[in-house]
């Protein structure tokens, strides 16, 4: 599974970056807000830090204006995925931004369905939001495991990019699953390496090592 940061905050993905787990980033209008930078500094600096594709997200809801909007975005950097929504017009601009050589990655999915119309228009990638689905008391992984199947059923290359990760249980699943991609907030990334009993472990292994006096340097 690849790992994409889930972050417009710089200091956060090139320190994640430097561990060399990083796949990708995707940014949204809410993450940029957050970093209090400019939208097109912001992507521009982070495509610097990370060559894998880096999704920025149109705010248009026209088929006209995303194309428009998908130029600007897709001018900043050779590795930009653009994102567009989960809607006709969204799904139309897919089409025609593939047949320009541009990534695209279809966000905003509830549903297989929408999924299924993202894998047709040649979506790179489709985001299905699990927390937001568990948000309203349904089964964000139970969406992601019927998308995996509709793809895999008519062998769609549309990579499955299970987003609105909450905790390291998502991850978990999302894998499991067969998800392509999982977007992690950097919180969320860290805390994948956490085990108590590793701690504890790694305790005892030093305190052991200190009593025989030796050292390896």
């Amino acid at each position: 599974m690849k790992f994409f940061v889930d972050s417009a905050d710089i200091k956060e993905i090139r320190e994640l970056n430097g561990l060399g787990l990083v796949d990708g980033v995707t940014t949204n209008p809410s993450l940029i807000m957050k970093s209090g930078g400019q939208m097109r500094d912001v992507i521009k600096e982070i495509c610097g830090v990370v060559k894998s594709p880096v999704s920025a997200e149109v705010t248009a809801t026209d088929y006209e204006g995303m194309v428009r909007q998908a130029g600007i975005l897709g001018g900043i950097a050779d590795n930009i995925a653009i994102k567009v929504p989960s809607t006709l017009d969204g799904f139309r601009a897919c089409k025609a931004l593939r047949e320009q050589g541009r990534m695209v990655n279809v966000t905003l999915c509830f549903s297989a369905t929408q999924a299924l119309l993202a894998a047709k228009a040649g979506a790179t990638f489709i985001s299905p939001f699990i927390g937001r689905i568990d948000d309203m008391a349904e089964d964000g992984m139970a969406m992601v495991a019927e998308i995996r199947k509709i793809y895999d059923n008519y062998g769609f290359e549309t990579q499955v990019l299970a987003s609105s990760i909450r905790t390291v249980n998502h991850v978990k699943q999302a894998a499991l699953l067969g998800a392509d991609v999982a977007t992690i907030p950097p919180a969320t990334i860290r805390a994948l390496s956490r085990h108590p009993l590793t701690d504890k472990g790694l305790e005892a292994f030093l305190a052991d090592w200190e009593k025989t006096g030796q050292t390896i340097d």
